[in-house]
Parts: C-alpha cells; structure tokens; sequence
C-alpha cells in the first residue's frame, strides 16, 4: 500500500514573495539603531539589491544588517559570499545581538499591521497561482516549515482566506531547526511520507546531512530566493529534486 504524504512548506520565496516587505522592515529596523541612516524608508534601488541579496537571508531580522550593508556600500557578491563574516562584524561594531534584533524586527512589523494591515499584506503578495492552490488543499495535509513568526504568516494567510490550523504552522517561536521539525513530522506520522519544499540549498543539504531524514522527499524552489550558484550546485545532488512554479502548482 502507497504511503500519503504530508507536505512541508517553506513561506517565504515558496509561498509568499516577502522581499518588499522584509526590505523595508529592515530598513525601518536599521534606522533606530544608526542614526545615520535618516531616510524613513529605503530607495527603490536600495529594494531592488536587497532582492538580489534576500538568498543569504535565514532568519528576517538578518535584514537589518543586509540594509546597514548596503547602505554602507558593500557589493551585493560581497554580501552574498562574506554574509556569515560580515554579520558578525556588523553585530559587533553596532554592541547588538541577534535576540534583541529578532525583537525589534517584531516589533516593527506588529506597529506596521497594527496601523496599516492592508498596506503590510500587499507588500507580502503570494506567488502567482499560490492562493488559489493552498485554498484547494483541503484533502492534503500540509504543514508550514519556516524561520518566520508564526503570528506574520498566520496573518498573511488569513489575508488569503487559506484556512490552516495554527498547530500547522512550525516558525521561528518554537526555536526549532528545520531539520528538527521534519523530524518530529516523521515521528508524529510514520505512516506517510514528507515531501518539504524549500528554497534555500544550505537548508536542502542540512537536511541531507542528517542521517534520520534519509526518507524526506526534497524539493528545491527555482522561483524563490536563491543564486544561479545554488541552482547548479543543486543539479548535482541526487536527492533533490528542482522544481519550477508551475510545476510546483
């Protein structure tokens, strides 16, 4: 007998394109810390290169020491192949620390729903086609697996009208790993399959490199945020599987 399958899904670059809103959460973050930055909200150029930056990005508030780059003049390469050197750099030179960045990256998304819900979700648009696929999956079960506050993505879907149980929902509040939590799904259902998507490669060959994920099916999202290097190197892995939108859809 066939084993079902239990989908886990990536949020942001599989199903929601976040990187405007990221961007300027980001921005909106980095100017209370430096003073110097004193534009309220980042050029459409400064945008656009954070796009092409967004790949390196695990967790949101890694947006605030991306714009602080960018503003300080460092190369979208630069970023992109000194990322983890240059983070620590900025977070020693500024005295801060990861947990008190992921705080005031909440907060300043929470003041923006709080005060303007309409302007926040249209700046967190789905993929094309997404909306109408994740609201006809009501036969299939489907689980999000992501580094993002469970209340944004909770928000955004609601915004959707997709109806997904917040017990569903596997973010950055749980302060697991994603390996940590394909691994639980396993545990928690060992008569069905897990199918995750993602579109991070570092995040596709952590999974790999755990010998009690051996069984996960791997799907590397082309539309989402990730390098030409990424897409190569992905070829080359026999597990994982790279999959456009429309065959995702």
């Amino acid at each position: 007998m066939k084993k079902s399958v239990i989908y886990a899904l990536d949020f942001d670059g599989v199903i929601c394109d976040s990187a405007i809103e990221t961007g300027i959460t980001g921005w909106k973050a980095a100017i209370q810390i430096w003073p110097d930055m004193k534009t309220p909200l980042p050029s459409t150029e400064l945008i656009n290169q954070f796009r092409l930056a967004r790949p390196v990005i695990e967790t949101g508030f890694e947006a605030i020491l991306i714009m602080r780059l960018l503003y300080l003049g460092q190369s979208i390469n630069s970023i992109i192949n000194n990322f983890n050197t240059l983070k620590r750099q900025v977070l020693v030179e500024s005295s801060q620390n990861p947990e008190a960045l992921k705080k005031l990256f909440g907060n300043i998304r929470d003041h923006w729903i709080k005060n303007n819900l309409d302007e926040w979700v249209s700046m967190n648009p789905l993929f094309p086609g997404i909306r109408e696929k994740l609201k006809n999956l009501s036969h299939q079960p489907w689980t999000i697996v992501t580094t993002k506050q469970e209340r944004f993505v909770s928000q955004i879907l609601a915004a959707n009208e997709i109806d997904l149980p917040s017990d569903n929902i596997y973010g950055l509040d749980r302060q697991m790993s994603k390996e940590t939590v394909l691994n639980e799904l396993l545990e928690k259902n060992p008569q069905q399959n897990i199918h995750f998507v993602e579109d991070r490669l570092p995040t596709l060959l952590n999974v790999i490199a755990n010998n009690r994920l051996t069984t996960v099916t791997l799907s590397f999202a082309l539309w989402g945020y990730n390098t030409t290097a990424d897409k190569t190197e992905a070829k080359t892995q026999k597990r994982i599987n790279s999959i456009t939108l429309d065959h995702f859809l």
